[in-house]
């Protein structure tokens, strides 16, 4: 894969925009799919490729075909991962870059891909992960309809935009786990108001002691196969009288 069509100065400007747009996604609102789109349009122009195409960690250990320049790469990214080989699958796996300048020399390596990718007009398919120190989660597939090498700079330019989308991608797992831990948090403490509420109506109802109250609480709703935090609900709301409770209660210790 050549640069040749572009010139010193429209690489150094596609290069430099392509930079960018991956930047904003460290700061600005963004859909992980959509940058993803932009990088493998952005990699097709910079390094004069047939096709671009990217795979990605699904985190439970599975992987999914998230963006594609084209139908065709988008079911070799398919292909690779039915069969479990081909280059973007040893790529993600061995977390480094997988570079094949001509594919008929690979048929032994991947026996089923191969012949796919070359039925489809492929030549040359070079992988690049996109990986941030040790986590690997996907990785860029660049295809070739001529068997040429892919030039080391090239491999260098590819890395940095897939390292740069990759920060980005992982931030924003980041946040989202960040968000459903300070949710799952926020609901423990909401519950937590809400059982020492229903343990104040049943101690002054009952003249328990808070200790006994909650006693009461854990035993009504354990009987009724009902959650703590349900039948402290119900009591609050009024659902359920203190008397309910304190009776059931009673019974249970005589």
């Amino acid at each position: 894969m050549s640069d040749a069509q572009l010139s010193s100065g429209e690489r150094e400007s596609r290069l430099l925009d392509a930079f960018v747009q991956m930047a904003d996604t460290l700061v600005d609102d963004y859909d992980v799919v959509d940058v993803l789109h932009e990088l493998v349009s952005q990699c097709v122009q910079l390094f004069d490729a047939a096709a671009a195409g990217i795979l990605m960690s699904d985190q439970r250990g599975g992987l999914q075909m998230l963006a594609s320049s084209t139908e065709q790469a988008a079911m070799l990214e398919l292909y690779q991962i039915q069969t479990s080989e081909g280059p973007c699958w040893d790529c993600v796996h061995s977390g480094e870059p997988v570079l094949v300048a001509d594919l008929t020399e690979a048929a032994d390596r991947w026996p089923k891909f191969v012949p796919q990718a070359l039925n489809e007009g492929f030549a040359a398919v070079h992988a690049i992960p996109m990986r941030l120190r040790h986590e690997t989660i996907g990785a860029l597939n660049l295809f070739g309809c001529t068997p040429e090498p892919m030039h080391e700079q090239d491999v260098r330019v590819a890395q940095a935009l897939a390292d740069t989308a990759t920060i980005g991608i992982l931030q924003e797992r980041a946040i989202h786990r960040s968000e459903i831990l300070t949710e799952q948090l926020q609901g423990a403490l909401v519950n937590r108001v809400t059982i020492e509420q229903a343990k104040g109506v049943l101690a002054q109802a009952g003249n328990l002691d808070m200790d006994q109250a909650f006693q009461a609480l854990r035993s009504y709703g354990r009987r009724r196969s009902t959650r703590l935090t349900e039948v402290a609900r119900q009591l609050t709301t009024g659902e359920i009288r203190p008397t309910t409770v304190l009776n059931d209660h009673h019974h249970s210790n005589s």
